[in-house]
């Protein structure tokens, strides 16, 4: 596929984003509720070694970072990674990346939405959190709507106050943890209970790997903002290359503070039921540590729903502009955005959160469905890099990072390693395989399906042309 034609079918999109709301975007989209509230599950796996866990993460991470700067510059479209696949891999892939990421984010938006009202419960108890959660959507899809600058500067807020509730929570908690105006806590907790320092081998290690790749999970909408980003030769490699460091960090020291100060056998009596955050914020004397803390995560709920919001609408407008999707999808409104694409993917997130409030069985599946397409999309995404590299000089590459190949081929031996895992485990992740291959499997049929109705289009239109010509 050629990517000129790529790029000026999906023109018409403003181009307003500036490099720090890039970076607090990149931010805002992997840095979720699940840092706050949920790393309790990483920790049940791996103890101490989560903080082994998610470095072992981050080298995917790092590998999809350096693949995303050399395709995003070359290439600044909607449709992203989605877009390099088709060029580069072929137009089946590029379906499947952006389906499957438009699948993800609706059902990552639907569980944030649900999740957003119950933390307003905490401020008005006994109110209903289906009116939140759709009062948060609502207001969101407008946001949306407006200009892509709009989005970019409500999405830096959000990000911001994330931001600085981690670094907050990482200085209070070294000082807690060295005695600094308090009695010390100490370093005992990290080799000192049973077990030590990896209380269930590597293999608790290892599974704690998932979820810490799932958590980084998001750093790629930086590259789908390239479409709409002022000088993307510039800011888009340095953002992603600034945000992945300062996730880096920020994942890393947020969870040794964790596994420092609370003990990892109290995991299940006390991470789940109460955040870690609010424990140290209270222990150091910070008053209504609970309600501050509940703030943050209610804005780390908005940001992502916010986020996914936006990525949600490009894939769509992405497919329909190539041809893949409904043709009103991929209509800009006055302002430059896909209001119909946004509207469609609002719709569908409603019915997510519906799904994840009122049949958690069938949410169950869906989510499994989210876990299995992370996974794939990150594949492609380094796969595609592999074909793009074999088919530019390196003097063609306006950005060049280091490492390659080897830093794509231990991604792609990482996430293979652990899309296996996930089939293998029967009790937790295995969901991901039974709803991921069909949904892969109903994805190829709708891909030959419209290849075929190409195919009858093309013949039909050319019939006349050769009696014309006759």
């Amino acid at each position: 596929m050629d990517a000129s034609a790529i790029a000026s079918r999906e023109a018409g999109l403003h181009k307003d984003l500036t490099r720090p709301q890039l970076i607090m975007i990149g931010l805002g989209g992997a840095i979720g509720t699940g840092l706050f509230m949920g790393s309790g599950v990483a920790i049940g796996y791996a103890g101490p070694g989560v903080i082994l866990s998610y470095a072992i993460a981050a080298m995917a991470a790092v590998a999809i970072v350096f693949s995303l700067s050399e395709m995003a510059v070359m290439h600044p479209t909607a449709g992203s990674f989605g877009t390099y696949a088709e060029i580069y891999l072929n137009p089946w892939a590029g379906i499947v990346a952006r389906y499957s990421y438009w699948m993800g984010q609706v059902i990552a938006v639907g569980a944030e939405a649900v999740a957003a009202g119950v933390y307003m419960t905490f401020y008005f108890p006994g109110t209903a959190v289906w009116m939140w959660s759709l009062g948060f959507a609502f207001a969101l899809l407008y946001f949306n709507s407006r200009s892509v600058h709009n989005f970019g500067s409500i999405e830096y807020w959000f990000a911001l106050i994330k931001v600085s509730a981690i670094v907050i929570f990482i200085i209070v908690g070294a000082a807690t943890i060295f005695g600094l105006g308090t009695a010390p806590v100490g370093l005992h907790n990290l080799t000192g209970l049973p077990g030590g320092f990896m209380p269930h081998g590597f293999g608790g290690v290892w599974m704690a790997v998932i979820l810490g790749i799932l958590s980084f999970n998001g750093i790629e909408v930086i590259a789908v903002t390239s479409g709409e980003a002022k000088d993307p030769v510039r800011s888009i490699p340095a953002a992603l290359r600034s945000m992945a460091l300062r996730l880096f960090l920020f994942y890393i020291l947020a969870l040794t503070v964790v596994v420092t100060f609370v003990p990892w056998t109290e995991t299940g009596a006390t991470l789940v039921t109460q955040s870690p955050f609010v424990r140290i914020f209270a222990h150091s004397g910070i008053r209504h540590a609970a309600g501050i803390m509940n703030f943050v995560v209610l804005s780390a709920a908005l940001s992502s729903m916010n986020t996914n919001v936006y990525l949600c609408s490009r894939m769509l407008f992405s497919l329909s502009r190539g041809g893949y999707a409904p043709l009103f999808l991929g209509r800009l409104g006055k302002n430059g955005t896909p209001i119909m694409a946004i509207l469609v993917s609002g719709a569908c997130i409603l019915v997510a959160a519906g799904l994840s409030k009122l049949t958690p069985l069938a949410y169950n599946y869906l989510f499994g469905i989210a876990l299995f397409d992370a996974m794939i999309v990150w594949i492609i995404i380094l796969l595609s890099h592999l074909s793009f590299r074999r088919r530019h000089t390196l003097a063609e590459l306006p950005v060049r990072t280091p490492g390659f190949p080897m830093v794509q081929i231990i991604g792609l031996l990482l996430l293979f390693a652990v899309l296996i895992t996930m089939g293998l485990d029967t009790e937790t992740w295995q969901i991901s395989w039974l709803v991921g291959i069909p949904w892969l499997l109903m994805l190829s049929v709708v891909y030959f399906f419209l290849k075929a109705r190409r195919a009858r289009s093309a013949a039909a239109l050319a019939g006349p042309m050769k009696i014309d010509a006759g």
